[in-house]
């Protein structure tokens, strides 16, 4: 009889926040500068986040939804070659976001305990 493999556990350690989602929402596209819908769109460039898994909260941007919207583009050409195009840097983005962020501190922690 063939051993099973015991499931790897998921990543529980993803920080998660509706204030920094409400706050990222809060802005326009940083593509076209829509100001509505406004959507979160989480970044994995750089985030250790696979397929299937979505990264930290803290690592979104505003981008708008909706038929064609920016972030449904984000998508569909993918990350890299989207903010190439785009000719942003979203991790920079990311870091202002964080900045003025209501949960700051919070985002600061985890990141120190993350390592």
């Amino acid at each position: 009889m063939l051993r099973k493999l015991p499931k790897r556990a998921k990543r529980t350690e993803r920080f998660r926040s509706q204030r920094h989602l409400r706050h990222v929402r809060g802005h326009a596209c940083v593509n076209c500068d829509a100001e509505t819908p406004i959507e979160a769109a989480h970044v994995r460039l750089g985030s250790g986040a696979g397929m299937g898994q979505k990264p930290d909260d803290f690592l979104a941007v505003p981008l708008c939804g909706g038929y064609g919207g920016c972030h449904g583009l984000q998508h569909t050409y993918g990350e890299e070659t989207f903010w190439r195009q785009a000719g942003k840097d979203p991790l920079a983005i990311i870091e202002e976001l964080i900045r003025t962020s209501p949960v700051r501190r919070e985002i600061e922690e985890h990141r120190r305990d993350k390592g």
